[in-house]
């Protein structure tokens, strides 16, 4: 059974010894697909927090839920060489979670980053992956979203209280997320920061802010369509913010071409990345992974 907040802490070692962190929540023995939540580049695996307890705790095909920490997020440890916050890496430290945990097999929700640890994942362990949900993310990366992270992770805000935080990140997010209300960015907060004797921080390895400022995005960033195509046979969701700046509408497009098994969500009223847990979508992934199940089990 679940604790009392509905999941359990696990913690387990890297391959390399550092010690990570993840969100168990659902029974093991459910009979269905267990589901694997990757965040993005600086979350960590509160931002599941509402999918993963209505997936787990659903009446009807309820599945164990796994949302992960990447090393330097979170609970997780933060590592010493800066150089392994790659996806490389982390790509194997959820292959190594998943191996601590018996799960050879899942389906994956991957939101930005998560998304790409996902390619990375079809490249290494490609019978993992029984289905797929990208939360705004594909094989292309538009520069212009890149920099408009750069710019707000760069900003630094060290607010005082939660109203503050609010404040902070309705400023930079706003205009982009017009449908949110006061609960999803009082969500937002809980999830992105954490409390110190100094105010809030956010929940993260400082040092991801300066790797990401030194990318360079005048340069044409590298494609991921190679690893994307190889992901044809594995059943994929891909969700879209309308006001999305790092996934454009036309790599969705493309998405579509190139994969014979998509399906695909417009977010309206919200940018990078939705709300997993907003506008109707825990409905809609669910039913994604269930019509996706039992197909599987037809064929």
């Amino acid at each position: 059974m679940a604790g009392e907040q509905g999941f359990f802490d696990y913690f387990y070692a890297a391959p390399d010894g550092l010690r990570l962190h993840a969100r168990l929540y659902g029974e093991s023995n459910s009979g269905h697909w267990p589901v694997v939540c990757l965040p993005g580049l600086t979350r960590n695996a509160r931002d599941f927090h509402e999918l993963a307890l209505y997936l787990s705790t659903r009446p009807v095909a309820p599945r164990k839920v796994v949302a992960f920490d990447y090393r330097g997020r979170g609970q997780s440890a933060y590592d010493p060489d800066i150089s392994h916050y790659n996806i490389g890496v982390e790509a194997g430290d959820i292959l190594a979670g998943l191996a601590a945990l018996g799960i050879e097999e899942a389906a994956f929700i991957g939101t930005s980053r998560g998304g790409l640890i996902i390619h990375v994942l079809g490249a290494l362990r490609p019978a993992v992956l029984k289905a797929i949900v990208f939360n705004d993310i594909g094989p292309v990366i538009e520069p212009a979203g890149l920099a408009h992270i750069q710019s707000y992770l760069g900003s630094k805000p060290t607010p005082k209280t939660h109203a503050q935080a609010i404040a902070a990140q309705r400023s930079v997010h706003g205009k982009d997320f017009t449908a949110l209300g006061g609960p999803d960015w009082d969500r937002m907060v809980w999830a992105l920061y954490r409390e110190t004797d100094s105010g809030l921080v956010p929940d993260f390895d400082p040092r991801l802010v300066d790797i990401l400022a030194g990318l360079d995005l005048t340069q044409r960033l590298p494609d991921l369509w190679p690893q994307f195509e190889a992901l044809s046979k594995v059943p994929l969701l891909a969700i879209r913010g309308a006001n999305s700046r790092l996934l454009s509408i036309a790599t969705l497009q493309e998405m579509r071409k190139r994969h014979p098994d998509i399906e695909t969500i417009n977010v309206e009223g919200q940018g990078h990345a939705p709300f997993l847990e907003t506008d109707k979508m825990p409905d809609a992934i669910a039913a994604f992974l269930d019509r996706t199940e039992r197909r599987a089990d037809s064929e």
